[in-house]
């Protein structure tokens, strides 16, 4: 990929505004730095302030509520399962009492768990979208006026955002389609890659994102999910962040993840994988019940299958690639 100076230090100095960084601070990583999420959200503008960055190899819970209790931390910096991780730690919100501002990149937080958070803890969970084709898109402020939970945010300065549908015309405000940007901070194209470089823009300039999202009338943006995590069942549009984000509203689920598998029936088939909050348990004639009053009938998954962990990377983010495989040897045994 191909990225300029002059997008590097934009999005050093959009995130360095945005997020208000000062001096003062203190930020948590334990994101690789050949992460767009480590290295342009976290390191850069927190060198750049002057700020101290707290830095780990890795997620390490037990070394992470040690830094919360002995005050070293003032910006708090996790991908959404950690946060579904840390709502089970006892007396959280006191551990927390030092922290001023917390952050959610690397995949799209559910607003259930946005919700969750802020009423145990008090405190509201920014976040933003951005592509390590192009970084930063929106900030969802941290200012409680400007953030809207469920959403991404509004564009940053300098950035133009337009939703698209599949022959690449901008669709009314209000209707999914595929998120297109450009400015500043856009890719130049993929190195030795001309025919890649092609399909990643539109043929008026614009970079197509790979992502389904809607624009309300206030500019702010909602991810809806993947384009190639769309499931086709039955003739039917499904976009599995949908159920999950109705899921996710359920207190015994800690972490779900909603799949689409081969199905000689439907073409596809929804189905679900579900970790139980600790000493909880999953009914699942009781889950079927409560999503049938919040999804469309095709939008139900014809399974349910409840296991103790899901398959994400080192940065945290849920695999649906190796969800996929869980059912394929599920099926094979």
């Amino acid at each position: 990929m191909i990225l300029t100076q002059e997008g590097m230090d934009y999005s050093c100095q959009s995130n360095l505004l945005f997020e208000r960084y000062t001096h003062f601070d203190t930020s948590l990583c334990f994101l690789p730095f050949n992460h767009v999420f480590g290295q342009i959200y976290i390191m850069n503008p927190t060198i750049l302030s002057g700020g101290c960055l707290e830095l780990m190899p890795f997620f390490d819970m037990d070394r992470v509520l040690w830094l919360l209790d002995h005050n070293r931390l003032t910006r708090f910096y996790a991908v959404p399962t950690i946060y579904t991780r840390l709502l089970d730690v006892p007396d959280i919100s006191r551990r927390f009492h030092k922290v001023r501002y917390c952050f959610s990149g690397g995949a799209a937080m559910s607003a259930g768990v946005l919700k969750y958070w802020k009423g145990i803890t008090g405190m509201t969970i920014a976040d933003g979208y951005g592509l390590t084709e192009f970084m930063p898109i929106t900030y969802n402020f941290f200012h409680l006026d400007h953030h809207e939970p469920g959403s991404v945010g509004q564009p940053v300065f300098g950035v133009e955002l337009q939703i698209r549908d599949e022959e690449g015309r901008q669709v009314p405000q209000g209707n999914k389609g595929e998120i297109s940007v450009r400015g500043l901070s856009v890719m130049k194209g993929y190195l030795h890659d001309p025919e890649g470089t092609e399909k990643a823009f539109w043929n008026d300039g614009w970079l197509r994102t790979g992502d389904v999202g809607v624009i309300d009338s206030r500019g702010f943006v909602y991810i809806v999910d993947r384009l190639k995590d769309l499931i086709i069942t039955g003739g039917e549009n499904v976009y599995p962040r949908e159920i999950e984000e109705a899921l996710y509203t359920r207190p015994e689920i800690e972490d779900c993840a909603v799949v689409g598998v081969p199905d000689v029936e439907w073409g596809e088939k929804v189905v679900a994988y579900l970790v139980p909050r600790k000493g909880q348990n999953i009914e699942v004639d009781n889950l079927s019940a409560f999503l049938k009053t919040r999804l469309a009938s095709f939008e139900i998954p014809k399974e349910f299958l409840t296991v103790p962990e899901l398959p994400k990377s080192p940065q945290g983010k849920i695999l649906r690639k190796e969800v996929r495989k869980l059912h394929n040897r599920k099926e094979d045994t």
